[in-house]
């Protein structure tokens, strides 16, 4: 699966556990709505690390917990 589609599928994942919206994230984590859903739909070809940590921080975790998932094992991920 592509790096872009696996933080996607991650984001949603941890708004699940959280019962958290879209919405709220992005006024948490500062970022405008377009952006938000180029990331939620996958349509960047990589979302940068500055944008990325701004969502984690808005979720209250840490990086490593972001990461901590078998999604993101290397032969998981298509880098092309």
């Amino acid at each position: 699966m592509k790096l872009n589609e696996i933080i996607s599928i991650r984001i949603r994942q941890l708004l699940a556990e959280r019962k958290m919206t879209q919405y709220k994230l992005e006024q948490l984590s500062g970022l405008t709505h377009n952006t938000m859903l180029c990331i939620m739909n996958a349509r960047y070809q990589s979302c940068n690390l500055k944008t990325l940590m701004k969502i984690i921080n808005a979720l209250n975790i840490s990086a490593k917990e972001f990461f901590d998932d078998p999604m993101f094992e290397f032969e998981n991920v298509l880098l092309d």
